[in-house]
């Protein structure tokens, strides 16, 4: 190589920004994803992987444009290259040793010691390579040829120079290669073995605070969670994590439904949760089709960040990264905002293409309309109970097994009291109070170790309706 002598800078591309608060919005997203191409000796399966930026998620789990088959690619696209950020819990369910299947050897032709077989999926380790004669002979990796993926995740077979297939122009290739189709909604709901006790799927949920030091905050799962198994398994797997952490499912409505139809497919489908945020239909970005659900979590992602990682502000009416707006046949969608109006009605966020460009639009939970109180019916207000109930318990644990003492009491009191000023001076929440009552601690409770603390809080819920009153005022021709 070329001797190098000076100062050099390369620059590159920005992938990556510090989260200002992981415990509201760190996204954790089941799918599939194209393995064969991780760069780790033993690529993730069944097991939650923190990426903090685009290229350790392409390391870890490889990356391809089939965003159909291996739906975790979609996801980290967007989150990583389109909202720029950072970082998220990818959990891999394609599982090369169940999801695969065998193709007997078949010939590649080699073009100056190269040849590219164009198929998805190739288990690199599987590969055989044969001479195509009357005897074959086996030839041996890394001696006799290189194997390596291109862009688009097709193999490269490279003779190498002195080994014993550099002469060759065709050679016989068999391999075993993965089967994402075959990853169905069981698949994604998973469950815990009752032998060796190994998780899966949706299941695997709860191993990504001991594993990892994360909270959960927001759980995906595209190109499933229009399912109503699965979305009705990410509503419950989303509440009391670890027995004590609260996260939101966003779930899509499928794409093959009409704008007059969602709401009655939503509620024959029981995609009813306040936990659940519920989003319709898909959108285009660069001649790429996504799910809502992707975006909504960039956005929402990126609007946490925007304020300190509090989650106060609502989603509605932040730009979306997108130049289209579709159903799962490409139909465009055309909403205008009295036609977004009536699917918000139904709990559903949508896209609308208005002021300001392609916005998302919708404040309501899944249980809206049937709930309308602001903590189960508006996003950002239950958003917000679940941001303060997790930071009361990652806080407080601290004081787990002090003595049941007036300082332990006035410890917890003033902490949080403190913390809730601060939020209420930032205008993150209208008022907040923490009390320690007697008529909540009777004798034998506290006598038993068991303290009850009364959290009075009131995140704003947001102005989704302004309206003016319009009036011709005479007075004013005195002008005249």
């Amino acid at each position: 190589m070329a001797e190098r002598h000076g100062v050099y800078v390369t620059e590159v591309p920005a992938s990556i920004l510090t989260p200002v608060s992981p415990l509201a919005t760190i996204p954790v997203v089941f799918g599939t994803a194209p393995i064969h191409m991780s760069k780790l000796a033993s690529p993730p399966v069944n097991v939650p992987f923190l990426a903090e930026s685009w290229e350790q998620y392409k390391d870890a789990l490889g990356y391809s444009e089939d965003w159909e088959n291996y739906t975790l690619c979609e996801f980290a696209f967007s989150h990583f290259q389109l909202y720029k950020q950072s970082p998220a819990v990818f959990i891999n369910v394609l599982d090369p040793e169940m999801h695969k299947e065998s193709v007997n050897p078949s010939p590649v032709t080699l073009t100056s010691g190269t040849g590219t077989i164009n198929v998805q999926g190739i288990l690199i380790n599987t590969v055989k390579v044969s001479s195509t004669g009357q005897t074959p002979t086996d030839y041996v990796r890394d001696t006799d040829y290189t194997l390596s993926f291109n862009s688009a995740g097709h193999l490269i077979l490279t003779a190498k120079p002195g080994g014993a297939m550099i002469a060759e122009s065709s050679v016989n290739v068999g391999y075993d290669k993965l089967k994402p189709e075959d990853v169905d909604s069981g698949v994604i709901v998973g469950g815990t073995d009752g032998v060796t006790g190994a998780v899966t799927g949706l299941e695997v949920l709860k191993q990504v605070f001991p594993r990892l030091r994360v909270v959960p905050g927001l759980i995906l799962a595209p190109g499933f969670s229009h399912d109503p198994v699965v979305g009705a398994v990410m509503v419950a797997k989303s509440r009391k994590i670890n027995g004590n952490f609260n996260a939101q499912a966003i779930t899509d409505i499928p794409g093959n439904q009409t704008a007059a139809q969602v709401d009655k497919w939503k509620e024959d489908n029981l995609y009813t949760d306040k936990a659940q945020f519920n989003t319709w239909p898909r959108v285009t970005k660069s001649g790429r089709t996504y799910r809502l659900s992707t975006h909504l979590a960039g956005v929402i992602c990126q609007t946490d960040a925007e304020n300190d990682g509090v989650p106060y502000r609502s989603p509605s009416n932040k730009a979306l990264h997108i130049d289209g707006i579709v159903l799962d046949d490409g139909k465009v969608v055309a909403l205008g905002p009295d036609e977004a109006e009536l699917i918000n009605a139904e709990g559903i966020v949508t896209a609308l293409n208005f002021i300001g460009g392609f916005r998302s639009w919708g404040n309501r939970t899944g249980a809206f309309p049937d709930a309308i109180d602001p903590q189960s019916s508006f996003i950002p207000v239950r958003r917000m109970f679940d941001w303060w109930n997790n930071t009361i318990i990652l806080t407080q644990w601290m004081y787990v097994d002090d003595p049941a003492n007036k300082r332990l009491v006035e410890a917890v009191v003033d902490s949080l009291n403190i913390r809730l000023n601060g939020l209420q001076s930032s205008g993150f929440i209208l008022g907040g109070r923490i009390e320690f009552n007697k008529q909540d601690n009777p004798k034998e409770s506290t006598m038993n170790g068991k303290l009850k603390f009364r959290n009075y809080f009131t995140p704003p819920s947001p102005g989704q309706e302004l309206e003016f009153m319009v009036e011709y005022d005479a007075e004013y021709l005195s002008a005249i």
